[in-house]
């Protein structure tokens, strides 16, 4: 995905989230695919919330730098970071 000459820098990834897990992290990646465990609940919107914050404390983005495009509803997900090259958030998300 090419980013045009001064459009701010954004990277997309995909997400398979795990509502209800022991523990909030960063189960693996299968494919380009990356498995997320959330403790919340998927109910309320909890399970989203979380996993927004997580993506955001593990990229050292700020919150409203990291968005569900699709998914909401589902436990596979398109987010988006804004700030954040695609080589640096692999880096960040594998370690």
């Amino acid at each position: 995905m090419g980013q045009e000459p001064g459009e701010p820098l954004k990277t997309r990834i995909r997400i398979k989230v795990h509502p209800r897990a022991k523990r909030t992290r960063i189960a693996g990646k299968l494919g380009d695919i990356y498995k997320l465990d959330i403790a919340a609940p998927p109910s309320q919107g909890r399970a989203n919330e979380a996993c927004v914050r997580h993506i955001s404390d593990i990229l050292g983005v700020k919150l409203s730098s990291v968005r569900i495009l699709q998914g909401l509803t589902s436990e596979l997900k398109l987010v988006e970071i804004s700030g954040i090259t695609p080589e640096e958030v692999g880096r960040r998300l594998a370690s």
